[in-house]
């Protein structure tokens, strides 16, 4: 009743219906999140694709300016001298097959999952497990690789992956509401540009119908999609 109450009273603060300048929705989320704990900031966007068809699938990876905020817990496969690599760099979970067993067991208590090339065929058994939790390690996502110190970083320093829903939707958390006002509109630009570079060929009409930026317990703002594509 409490969190019901205080969403009305958000809601007040501005016209929900009408569309904002990334900075306008970044002024008002941020007077709008009032919980006790310190939310994270979503974002939502609608895309005008239909993601079962083949060549209209969305996905992708961008590196947030001022990181997420989020403490990102790291599993990489990797065996030998890029093992220690991967330790050495801040990697919380390494291993190889006791890793892969661990996980087939539901012990999954990492954010991404950063394999060596020669470790896809074990972590390929993991797909059913991995892939529904968006886990699954991906070449072109730069999380198959042979520089695992490289990627254990980059994670851990703010990069976010995306991929569409089957609703057309994606959705992501890109930072913490205590950032200052330059760091969430900063973040909110490089993940907007991010997708808009990841637009499918198979994209006909708007691409970007409706985005929408929120705290965990605040009101969703919408923003003008117009003005936030550049």
């Amino acid at each position: 009743m409490k969190n019901g109450k205080r969403l009305k009273e958000s809601y007040k603060s501005f016209e929900k219906d009408n569309f904002y300048s990334i900075e306008e929705a970044v002024k008002l989320l941020k007077s709008n999140s009032k919980a006790k704990f310190d939310e994270t900031v979503d974002i939502s966007m609608n895309l005008g694709i239909d993601p079962r068809q083949s060549d209209q699938m969305v996905r992708g990876m961008v590196s947030l300016p001022a990181g997420t905020g989020k403490d990102v817990k790291v599993a990489v496969f990797a065996k030998n001298d890029k093992s220690k690599e991967a330790k050495d760099a801040g990697a919380e979970f390494v291993g190889e097959n006791d890793l892969a067993e661990k996980i087939e067991s539901g012990e999954i208590i990492f954010d991404r999952v950063i394999s060596t090339p020669d470790m896809m065929g074990t972590v390929g058994k993991l797909g059913k497990v991995l892939g529904p939790r968006g886990l699954m390690p991906n070449p072109k996502l730069g999380t198959v690789t042979m520089d695992v110190a490289k990627a254990v970083k980059a994670a851990k320093s703010g990069e976010v992956q995306f991929r569409v829903e089957k609703s057309g939707i994606i959705h992501a958390g890109i930072g913490k509401s205590s950032f200052d006002e330059k760091s969430i509109t900063e973040n909110i630009k490089a993940f907007i540009k991010a997708v808009s570079i990841a637009k499918p060929s198979g994209s006909k009409g708007v691409y970007m119908k409706k985005i929408t930026i929120s705290s965990t317990m605040g009101p969703g703002i919408k923003i003008d999609t117009v003005g936030a594509v550049t």
